[in-house]
């Protein structure tokens, strides 16, 4: 018999951003890093003989929490990958329900009926989940051995043990990021010992214990997922205007002058190098959210992703939001081979100033020959792992 340990991966891009990865190979977030010193604790004493993940950063890294205080080398797999879902790969879950309403709901539910162009159906993923389990049990008879996965492939996994197909596993828990599941196999058997474990978790970096999604699904407005259009500037000029004029006068008061037409001068820069990716409006279903600005050839040889302007409306804000305007800028700048994120604040802006902060920027310099005086932030987005 084998004794076999699958646990998810600690919190990733993904789940903070709100964006869907499937095989996109996403980032551990900072609160991630914590989550896996905390399952580190947890493997501490545990005798484990082998470790695999799949082949994804995400779970690769997570599986640093065990293999190397074990002395061990870390096996990778695709066989151990999340769902792919092809042409829904790092689009924002606010898009698909405002685009692809009727197959989200499918996916919601792992439909049988659930496919997207160049992804895999959820029956393909039970098979490939359990077959995964199966050999490497094989390899591995009466030894212990910790697996690294993903939320929707252990539920499918879970699925499959109890008999259930695609359709018919509503009634199955989530798993918390680093959630642990223990299996036992024999042969071809597999007996599930217990799943979604994180009681290593302490509730504050519990990603489950802040979101509520996995109670509520389609149609609710537990967390709210935005969606992303191009800014017309031609046709949406004011729009941009207003946005920078209550920024700038909410930040600096009326006493400082604002410079409308530099702001717009800067802007019109900025969207005549890429229309569709420069100015994009983030919309809350029908709503203006806010506005995120990108400047794609500043910075651009030294493999920076500059980002002039981010902004939430009023009515937006202080409802965690905003960092998937950082998601947006993430996904537009990884594929352009930028491995930093780039920005000013004013450094009397505390609450911006705690948002980055949060989020992964630190300082690094002071803006030369600004209006008013801010701070350079910076927050790394490569796959550089940390310790």
């Amino acid at each position: 018999m084998t004794k076999i340990f699958i646990i998810r991966h600690a919190e990733a891009e993904g789940n903070l951003y709100r964006r869907v990865h499937g095989w996109y190979n996403s980032l551990i977030t900072d609160n991630g890093y914590r989550q896996i010193a905390a399952l580190r604790g947890r493997f501490a004493k545990e005798h484990i003989d082998a470790v695999y993940s799949s082949d994804l950063f995400r779970t690769m890294t997570t599986a640093k929490a065990i293999y190397p205080s074990h002395g061990l080398e870390l096996h990778t797999t695709p066989a151990l990958r999340e769902i792919g879902v092809g042409v829904w790969e790092d689009v924002p879950w606010g898009a698909l329900e405002r685009h692809d309403a009727m197959r989200l709901i499918l996916f919601n539910h792992a439909s049988p009926n659930f496919q997207v162009e160049g992804g895999e159906t959820f029956a393909q993923v039970q098979a490939r989940m359990k077959g995964a389990v199966l050999d490497i049990a094989a390899r591995h008879p009466s030894q212990t051995v910790a697996l690294f996965s993903h939320g929707s492939a252990i539920r499918c996994l879970q699925g499959i043990i109890r008999g259930m197909g695609p359709g018919e596993m509503d009634s199955l828990g989530h798993s918390d990021n680093t959630g642990v599941t223990c299996l036992e196999v024999e042969g071809d058997e597999i007996r599930i010992l217990y799943e979604n474990d994180n009681s290593h978790l302490p509730e504050e970096i519990s990603t489950l214990a802040r979101q509520k999604w996995w109670k509520a699904r389609e149609g609710s407005m537990a967390d709210a997922n935005l969606w992303f259009r191009p800014l017309d500037l031609e046709r949406e000029e004011k729009l941009y205007l207003d946005a920078r004029h209550e920024a700038w006068v909410d930040i600096h008061g009326s006493g400082i002058p604002f410079d409308g037409q530099g702001f717009l001068e800067d802007a019109k820069t900025c969207w005549k190098t890429d229309k569709d990716k420069a100015l994009s409006v983030a919309m809350q279903r029908g709503e203006v959210a806010g506005l995120l600005q990108l400047d794609l050839e500043r910075h651009a040889d030294q493999g920076v992703g500059y980002i002039p302007f981010v902004y939430m409306t009023p009515q937006h804000r202080k409802k965690g939001l905003g960092v998937q305007l950082l998601g947006q800028a993430v996904s537009i700048y990884r594929p352009l081979g930028r491995t930093r994120l780039l920005l000013r604040c004013a450094p009397d802006n505390e609450i911006a100033q705690r948002f980055y902060k949060k989020y992964g920027f630190v300082k690094v310099g002071e803006a030369q020959g600004a209006r008013v005086p801010l701070d350079l932030l910076e927050k790394y987005i490569g796959y550089q792992p940390k310790d």
